[in-house]
């Protein structure tokens, strides 16, 4: 098996795990979901108790919930279309069956975590080149470190590089970090140039036969030209050191802030391919309803989710554990 199918084996979760570390991971996803649960489940259960029939009425209530849990208007009302289909169709929507059709709707509005992995069929021995996007603030550095710990834990060589070169914090604490897991980092001076710190770190990780590398940026927004010159360059400078790199551009979002939430996921779209998103701290907020939104509008699929501190709460996103979890007392 190649390195590169292994990579694909881990993203889709085909890598063998047993039935505690399973068991546990459901654990902390139902935990960590107990919030975003209370604020969408339990509402729309309290909105249908005792009834054996949904109609119009009810689907009103239902839709204000489901925007009120952040999965955003625009996703809501593709729900509600699918929900009113029903109704005009059979007059209304038995209670009982109220719950499958929403989880039904909900899962094929997420892409599939795989669905981007298809093209990675290289027969080379080049390393796997994550470049990690985000606003200061979202978990970015954290969600880096973790990774790290993933990856290595799955037996692969992993190199960080320290291209946030505007925050001496940034560095320091991807430094931490990479102590912490135990894997090399490539940095240099604050104030040093990005693509520089890219380009050694990807020369390093090739002369060192590494497997993954996984690249920290700046967490700018502020200036939209600026960033996209930046991340553009950054990008060329790798792909002249391994083609095709990176291979995966990796979004950071705070599922704390909602809707904001997804007009970053926005912005930093029309500035650069996304081509994976991470949701940080779903386990503190009760609008864990924006991976839907996010999902959907942005036809991009969730990598990782972020369901406590610990370096093994960085979660694989499945999304039919997501949903079953959302609607699962």
């Amino acid at each position: 098996m190649t390195f590169f199918n292994k990579i694909k084996n881990l993203f889709t979760k085909v890598e063998e795990e047993n039935i505690s570390e399973l068991s546990q991971k459901k654990v902390k996803l139902h935990k960590g979901l107990e919030k975003t649960k209370s604020s969408l489940f339990k509402k729309i259960s309290r909105t249908v108790v005792g009834k054996s029939k949904i109609d119009e009425n009810d689907l009103d209530d239902i839709e204000e919930i489901l925007i009120t849990s952040d999965i955003g208007i625009e996703t809501t009302l593709k729900i509600i279309e699918k929900l009113e289909e029903r109704v005009e169709k059979d007059k209304y929507i038995n209670s009982n069956e109220l719950n499958n059709i929403l989880k039904i709707e909900i899962a094929n509005l997420l892409v599939n975590n795989s669905d981007i992995i298809d093209d990675l069929d290289s027969e080379k021995n080049d390393p796997y080149v994550i470049m990690v996007v985000g606003v200061n603030g979202v978990g970015k550095t954290t969600t880096i470190g973790k990774l790290a710990y993933k990856f290595k834990k799955s037996g692969f060589n992993v190199i960080l590089g320290a291209a946030d070169t505007f925050r001496a914090a940034a560095i320091d604490q991807l430094v931490i970090w990479a102590n912490r897991v135990g894997v090399e980092i490539v940095k240099q001076n604050m104030g040093s140039d990005p693509a520089s710190v890219a380009f050694d770190t990807l020369q390093s990780a090739k002369s060192k036969n590494a497997d993954v590398v996984i690249i920290d940026t700046a967490g700018r927004l502020h200036n939209k030209v600026n960033l996209m010159n930046e991340l553009a360059k950054i990008k060329s400078v790798m792909s002249k050191v391994i083609p095709n790199a990176p291979h995966d551009v990796m979004l950071v979002l705070d599922a704390s802030t909602g809707q904001n939430a997804i007009e970053q996921a926005k912005q930093f779209s029309a500035v650069t391919q996304v081509n994976s998103l991470a949701l940080t701290k779903l386990d503190g907020t009760a609008k864990g309803g924006v991976v839907i939104g996010i999902s959907d509008q942005l036809k991009i699929p969730v990598r990782y989710i972020g369901v406590g501190e610990g370096m093994e709460d960085l979660q694989i996103f499945n999304k039919e554990d997501f949903v079953d979890t959302l609607f699962t007392n």
